[in-house]
C-alpha cells in the first residue's frame, strides 16, 4: 500500500479576454497584490495567504449566460465574496467595474458580473 500523494488548491484560475484588466478589477476589488505577471496570465495574492486567484487570457473567450440559457455558454463556476456590508460592497463593486444581475436570487446576496462577464457573488458574513 502506497500513501496518497499530498494535494494543495494552488489557484483558482478564471479565463477572460484581457488577463490583466481583470486582474486589476478582482485586485481592486478584493485588495490583493500581483505576484505574478506574463502577457496573458496574472495572478493575485491576498495578503492574508491562502490560493491564489489567476486570471487567463484567451482569444476564443465567451462569456457565461446567468441565468443559465440552453445553448449558450454556460457559467463552470462563480466566486463567493464574504461582505461586511452589501449595498455598500454592491455600489463598490459597481463603480470599479462589475455591473449587478437583474434577477437577484434572494434578499442577503448580489449576483454581479465582472468586466468579462463571469457572475460572482456577495453575501453577508454570517
Amino acid at each position: 500500500m502506497t500513501d496518497a500523494p499530498r494535494f494543495t488548491l494552488a489557484s483558482v484560475v478564471i479565463d477572460c479576454r484581457d488577463a490583466h484588466a481583470l486582474a486589476a478589477f478582482y485586485g481592486r476589488l478584493l485588495g490583493w497584490e500581483v505576484t505574478a505577471s506574463e502577457p496573458d496570465w496574472v495572478q493575485l495574492r491576498s495578503p492574508d495567504g491562502g490560493p491564489a486567484l489567476s486570471l487567463q487570457g484567451e482569444a476564443g473567450y465567451v462569456p457565461p449566460r446567468w441565468p443559465e440559457e440552453v445553448g449558450e455558454q454556460q457559467k463552470m463556476l462563480h466566486l463567493d465574496i464574504h461582505v461586511d456590508d452589501l449595498e455598500v460592497a454592491t455600489r463598490r463593486a459597481v463603480a470599479l467595474g462589475a455591473r449587478e444581475a437583474a434577477g437577484q436570487p434572494q434578499d442577503d446576496v448580489r449576483v454581479l458580473f465582472d468586466p468579462a462577464g463571469h457572475p460572482f457573488c456577495l453575501f453577508l458574513h454570517t
